[in-house]
């Protein structure tokens, strides 16, 4: 029985150690950052093991200084039969500060695994219940639906 708790927020704070050579945040610390709330927030919706089948729509808006506090927030909004798609926002701010500021965001899909096998296995159902919860779920819907086309694509070409 899962606990379905649909949003969940992870807290980091930037360290030295995970800059770039411009001074900047390591954009793989930030994705490992982002597979690892995304995790979280998929297995407390489904109580199951969880495997990331796909980062949609990844987008890198602002940097992330060292010393920030760095929120990854998750929120799923969408599920199929065995997969959930996930909304992530990396929001980072100044702790001498309270004005945040978008620095990434994508979308995730999970699928869910059963114990003995590790094939894919049934997750609760998720229905939207507002304008909002539409909406965010028609967006997953199409970054998804644009990251199949790409892949199709890039398919494509390896054939040639």
């Amino acid at each position: 029985m899962s606990g379905q708790q649909r949003e969940l927020e992870f807290q980091f704070l930037a360290e030295p150690t995970d800059v770039n050579f411009g001074g900047k945040m390591h954009g793989g610390a930030v994705l490992r950052w982002i597979d690892q709330a995304g995790y979280a927030c998929a297995v407390a919706w489904s109580g199951k093991y969880c495997v990331t089948a796909a980062v949609g729509g990844i987008e890198f808006v602002a940097p992330i200084l060292i010393g920030d506090l760095v929120q990854v927030r998750c929120k799923l909004v969408h599920t199929g039969n065995s997969s959930m798609h996930i909304t992530v926002e990396v929001v980072a701010r100044d702790l001498r500060s309270t004005v945040e500021r978008l620095a990434t965001h994508c979308v995730m899909t999970f699928v869910a695994l059963d114990a003995p096998d590790g094939r894919p296995t049934p997750v609760p159902k998720w229905v939207p219940v507002n304008a909002e919860d539409l909406a965010l779920a028609q967006y997953a819907l199409k970054v998804m639906e644009v990251g199949q086309r790409i892949e199709e694509e890039a398919a494509a070409l390896r054939r040639i």
